[in-house]
């Protein structure tokens, strides 16, 4: 017998000895046989009715308690179903409710972590095509430049062999 169901029979049972307890005391003087046999049965009667009491509150608080662990591990498909029609199936509807309600609120964030991730990479993808621009854009500005140096180059050349045909030479 588990813990908790040990607990509420315990306590019903203590309940019955009681009363049975206090019956008999008011009738002491009237007990016979009959009333013996009948305050064993009686007693028999309680410890049952306490042990089938206490397993069918706490078989349910039970699967409320496991799913409840569940859900805070982060199963968020735990879900508790009871046939019953009181406060535990209450407190049960209330607890689905309360799963359901995180699962939609992850869903919403996991599909906001996507949008996110989609505008990021478009956003990235621009820049990396304005990166490429850029750099053939250098690429381009530095073949210039390089045929441009080489041009230089080869005027400061054709200037100093002009300059030497122009220079008469020197007599020495």
């Amino acid at each position: 017998m588990a813990k908790h169901t040990t607990k509420i029979a315990g306590s019903i049972i203590l309940v019955g000895v009681f009363i049975i307890f206090a019956f008999v005391s008011t009738t002491y003087e009237q007990l016979n046989t009959a009333s013996y046999i009948i305050i064993t049965l009686l007693f028999i009667f309680m410890f049952f009715f306490g042990i089938a009491a206490g397993q069918s509150f706490s078989s349910p608080v039970k699967k409320i308690l496991n799913d409840a662990k569940e859900l805070s591990k982060g199963n968020l498909s735990s879900r508790v179903y009871l046939e019953t029609k009181d406060e535990l199936a209450e407190l049960a509807d209330t607890f689905n409710k309360i799963a359901e309600e995180l699962q939609e609120s992850r869903d919403q964030e996991a599909n906001l972590e996507k949008s996110i991730a989609v505008k990021v990479k478009a956003r990235t993808q621009d820049l990396e095509e304005t990166i490429r621009a850029l750099e053939q854009k250098v690429r381009n500005r530095t073949i210039e430049l390089e045929r441009l140096m080489k041009q230089s180059g080869e005027l400061h050349e054709t200037i100093k062999n002009k300059e030497a045909e122009l220079m008469p030479p020197k007599k020495g």
